[in-house]
């Protein structure tokens, strides 16, 4: 009874084993290629679990992801105004065609980064030609998105022929070397100081000519202002003297004697003011008559 247990379980491990060694499976990220002693039979594009031949078949896997091409280095590239310019750039691909990638890439001995190699050389070239009939302006802003998708059409056409597509091509940074630069970077600095210069005299220009309109309207209002200020004075010089002289036709004597008074006050404002008159003067009328004028007119002793 154990020996037919024990022939079970032996035979249940080989069955095992042959279905383990015939058995494969696929994910989305890949296509397989099944080989018959060396020689291609299949291609497993589809995600799923397939079955081989035990030691006749073998499976190889490829992944069909987009990846990624980011050289680490600037690549010089001459314009047609025959000024280099240094460009990164980076390139989308992915395997479209695993039969055709096999025999052109990996059968001659290569893998992923001869791939690269080969779409990174048809890039370059490409470039070289673009950059070579057009101006730095064209390559920066003007016709860059131009220049990236005729690439990425041209790149796709070789890429073809090794089973592979071309998604995109982008150009990260197109810029002057060092050397360029500085001098590009000089011109520029001195464009600007002109110009900065210029917004200074111009402006230095319209100040002396705002100070002068506005010196001009100060003299104008001043003069305005003076004119009828003595305008104004005349009026009222005009009407304090016909106010005189309406007080003087209502009370003759009282009208001098207030304008006497006013003319004691001016005189004898400090203790020390000195007034040489003669004593029978018209000026002390009024202080000799107790302030009543003298019979006849004349003043009061």
């Amino acid at each position: 009874m154990s020996k037919h247990v024990g022939a079970v379980l032996v035979g249940a491990l080989i069955a095992l084993i042959l279905a383990s060694s015939s058995l494969f499976i696929v994910d989305q990220r890949q296509n397989a290629i099944v080989f018959r002693l060396g020689e291609v039979v299949d291609v497993k594009k589809a995600p799923g679990l397939y079955f081989k031949v035990p030691l006749l078949d073998n499976v190889r896997y490829f992944d069909v992801r987009i990846l990624t091409i980011d050289p680490p280095e600037s690549a010089l590239f001459l314009t047609s105004e025959k000024k280099n310019v240094l460009v990164d750039l980076f390139v989308k691909w992915r395997i479209t065609d695993v039969r055709q990638y096999y025999v052109s890439i990996v059968l001659g001995g290569g893998g992923e980064s001869q791939a690269q190699t080969r779409l990174l050389q048809t890039i370059n070239n490409g470039l070289r030609a673009e950059f070579g009939n057009r101006t730095v302006h064209d390559v920066v802003s003007g016709e860059r998105d131009k220049i990236m998708e005729f690439m990425r059409e041209k790149a796709n056409e070789d890429a073809v022929k090794i089973g592979v597509e071309v998604l995109d091509v982008r150009l990260k940074r197109v810029d002057l070397p060092k050397e360029v630069s500085q001098s590009v970077y000089d011109r520029m600095k001195a464009e600007r100081k002109r110009v900065a210069n210029e917004l200074r005299s111009t402006g230095a220009a319209e100040s002396e000519k705002i100070r002068a309109d506005a010196d001009r309207q100060r003299e104008v209002i001043i003069a305005q202002a003076y004119r009828d200020a003595q305008r104004i004075k005349g009026e009222g010089d005009a009407r304090s003297t016909a106010t005189y002289a309406r007080a003087y036709e209502q009370n003759a004597e009282f009208y001098a004697f207030y304008r006497s008074l006013e003319a004691y006050k001016a005189s004898f404002r400090g203790k020390n003011d000195v007034l040489v008159l003669e004593p029978n003067s018209d000026f002390f009328k009024y202080l000799k008559s107790g302030g009543r004028p003298a019979p006849g007119g004349k003043p009061g002793k």
